[in-house]
């Protein structure tokens, strides 16, 4: 049986273009090393908290309102008021300790660099990660503008989201449950 197993072995590794050597290790052709240029381009990762890894790069509230009508409207409405996929994107900010809260970036974010990160990532919805940074800036001083979180004449860069005071910051409360507590265990498990 031992002898099949490894004539099975060694006849995927000729397939794969390789030898029947000891070594069996296939030899495809497919792939390539990736290049520490190509590996940046997917390194997009945001602290979110503090706006370490925002990139360069920046965009007007003006700028912003443009961008928006033209590649978000149709999802999130006219001026972010609604749409056909999602709801309106500002107001509510004193609705986070209410029965009814308002749900958007301006009233739900504790950080501002949150709405950059997600927008950069999943935005459009039919073509995510199409975006520039700067159109990202530009939105996403837009959207907060919308709430009176920024005002209509500002630039919004890296340093402009991480200084941001979202108003619901401290409106999240820690879960002190003792369930709710994960502690690994690695040996002599019950």
């Amino acid at each position: 049986m031992q002898s099949l197993k490894l004539a099975v072995i060694a006849a995927i590794a000729i397939g794969f273009g390789g030898s029947a050597q000891a070594d069996l290790k296939p030899s495809s052709g497919f792939g390539k090393p990736i290049t520490q240029a190509e590996l940046s381009a997917w390194d997009i990762d945001i602290s979110t908290s503090d706006g370490v890894g925002l990139p360069s790069g920046s965009g007007t509230v003006a700028q912003g309102a443009k961008i928006f009508a033209e590649k978000c409207a149709t999802c999130h409405g006219e001026g972010a008021k609604g749409g056909t996929q999602f709801g309106q994107m500002f107001g509510g900010l004193d609705s986070m300790t209410t029965p009814k809260r308002k749900l958007n970036p301006s009233s739900m974010f504790p950080y501002a660099p949150i709405l950059f990160d997600y927008t950069k990532r999943a935005m459009p919805m039919d073509a995510p990660q199409s975006l520039t940074n700067n159109e990202v800036y530009a939105l996403s001083g837009y959207i907060y503008s919308l709430s009176g979180l920024v005002p209509k004449n500002a630039t919004i860069d890296a340093k402009y989201l991480s200084n941001m005071k979202m108003p619901n910051r401290n409106g999240f409360i820690s879960d002190d449950r003792p369930d709710a507590k994960a502690v690994r265990c690695l040996s002599k498990c019950n």
